[in-house]
């Protein structure tokens, strides 16, 4: 470990660290990143096999200690922090899913590329009777241009339309192609509710990767002022007692278990919303306005209906009657005199042209073969991405009475969600089976139930950004209000969620607050 003063050090490495050290290392600043995990070494590492040479024929391990981790397999298990290692508490009957990565890249290896904008909506919800939430202390206007950098970066592709809710990108293409029949019908049905749309937006980044790893982080190190500590596991941000100022971090090695110090003239929190935020908590810094924890949101998924297009059915299904996937940005609360019984929205991302899951016949043997049979390739899936209200009682807290493997003290995370999300489920359930309806098509099933909280894996918002230091944990830069030469740049500084994948947000906020902190550094502000 070089014994050296940095003039910033990074704790994280995904998205919103990696944006960070490729933006101050091109302004010459030098950076240190440290990391919880390992380098991840796709050719020493990874290795293919068969179901069958697996020791649990591909089932899963039940030791594995990955209970709240769904996206957990056996051919992928050991990517994920196992939950043993680090646990975290939750009430019996409020269960969360906090799903995790500490190899160099983190949870950025894993995105599923959707790349949407925040709109004014979300920004300044507080504005709108059917807004979920407080305003920001900035709007789209202040983040349009850092979008628009990332967005090139990330090689985000997707069709303009020109509407407020869905804020078009400084895309690399659009989306080709002619839609199918179904699609057709379901757009010109869809139409006449008033419901728009589009076609998914997505990053093409290098080669189908679009993490950190790939694209921020090989361009830092290229400038020779990025020093990378993979294995180093971060317990306290420390600050000068005389100045209150941040001064660096403690941080023991994962597989020794040596503790460490590492200086720098600025520190930045970047390891993920709840990570950064139990930090924070066990530091026992930055927080005299008392929310540090509280506001946690994510978004609701698991709604979902499933129909069949008749005339698809029985092999009749080819690319030019079905296939193809529509996406319906938010529809609701946009008016100023909308009435629902729910605030906040949602979309409707839907896909056609799939074979439905077995346990939607009450079938068995030859004749639920027979079922499979005959609607495979005629079905039309739809979901969520459901806005989720930021509550003052949704938090986390330091639990004490427990420990992870190297001695630090772990979150107990309180989050419900409420009758506004159950209500705002139903609405989207209830829109998809009358659109279905309306198209002649046969519903197979009908779900207005979410998954738990953390499902979606967008933990927000607890340490939220605002003008006011007795109201917000950070500045509109993403300074803390406490300590200024301490920034949180990961998703804790959201205000409000939306139904929107967060990771552009995250990206150009982190650019934006980078971009700044070289800029009072230069100046001698900092």
């Amino acid at each position: 470990m070089p014994k050296q003063i940095y003039d910033v050090l990074i704790v994280g490495s995904g998205h919103s660290g990696g944006m960070a050290a490729g933006v101050l290392t091109q302004k010459g600043l030098r950076v240190l990143m440290l990391n919880a995990g390992p380098v991840p070494d796709l050719e020493k590492d990874r290795v293919f096999k068969p179901t069958h040479e697996l020791p649990y024929r591909g089932f899963g391990n039940p030791n594995a200690h990955l209970d709240h981790v769904f996206q957990a397999n056996e051919f992928n298990a050991n990517t994920w922090v196992n939950e043993k290692e680090v646990p975290y508490s939750h009430a019996p009957d409020a269960p969360y899913n906090w799903v995790r990565v500490r190899l160099l890249g983190g949870r950025s290896l894993f995105w599923a590329r959707q790349s949407f904008r925040l709109s004014d909506f979300e920004f300044k919800a507080a504005n709108y009777p059917g807004g979920a939430g407080d305003n920001w202390p900035i709007s789209l206007a202040d983040l349009d241009p850092y979008y628009s950098r990332v967005e090139q970066q990330f090689r985000v592709v997707g069709r303009k339309e020109g509407w407020p809710q869905f804020p078009d990108g400084n895309f690399t293409a659009g989306v080709e192609g002619t839609d199918s029949e179904c699609q057709k019908r379901m757009t010109a049905v869809a139409n006449k509710m008033g419901i728009p749309v589009s076609r998914m937006r997505a990053a093409l980044g290098d080669n189908g990767l679009a993490s950190s790893l790939n694209l921020s982080i090989p361009g830092a190190l290229a400038t020779g002022k990025l020093d990378i500590v993979p294995n180093a596991v971060v317990r306290e941000v420390t600050v000068d007692k005389n100045t209150g100022r941040a001064t660096g971090v403690h941080f023991l090695d994962r597989h020794t278990r040596r503790e460490m110090h590492a200086s720098a003239r600025v520190v930045i929190l970047a390891a993920g919303t709840l990570e950064s935020t139990r930090l924070l908590l066990n530091s026992g810094i930055a927080n005299s306005s008392g929310l540090i924890g509280h506001y946690l949101i994510d978004q609701l998924y698991g709604c979902t209906v499933v129909a069949a297009m008749p005339e698809a059915r029985d092999g009749k299904a080819n690319p030019a009657l079905i296939g193809g996937g529509l996406f319906m940005p938010r529809f609701r609360n946009l008016g100023k005199d909308e009435k629902r019984n729910f605030r906040g929205g949602y979309c409707l991302p839907m896909g056609t042209g799939s074979t439905p899951d077995a346990k939607y016949f009450p079938e068995y043997g030859p004749a639920l073969q027979k079922k499979l049979d005959s609607y495979a390739g005629a079905c039309i899936t739809g979901g969520i991405y459901g806005e989720v209200l930021p509550r003052y009682e949704n938090h986390v807290r330091i639990n004490k009475s427990q420990q992870d493997a190297w001695g630090i003290p772990t979150l107990h995370i309180e989050a419900r969600y409420g009758e506004n999300e159950r209500n705002l489920c139903k609405d989207a359930a209830d829109t998809m089976e009358e659109l279905y309806k309306a198209c002649g098509f046969e519903i197979l099933v009908k779900s207005d139930k979410v998954n738990p909280p953390g499902y979606s894996i967008h933990e927000l918002g607890t340490c939220r950004m605002g003008d006011d230091p007795k109201k917000s944990v950070l500045n509109k830069w993403n300074q803390s209000h406490d300590i200024k030469n301490l920034l949180v740049v990961d998703g804790s500084a959201f205000v409000t969620g939306g139904w929107q994948n967060p990771t552009m947000t995250i990206l150009a906020l982190s650019m934006r607050a980078s971009e700044h902190l070289a800029e009072e550094m230069g100046k001698g502000n900092l």
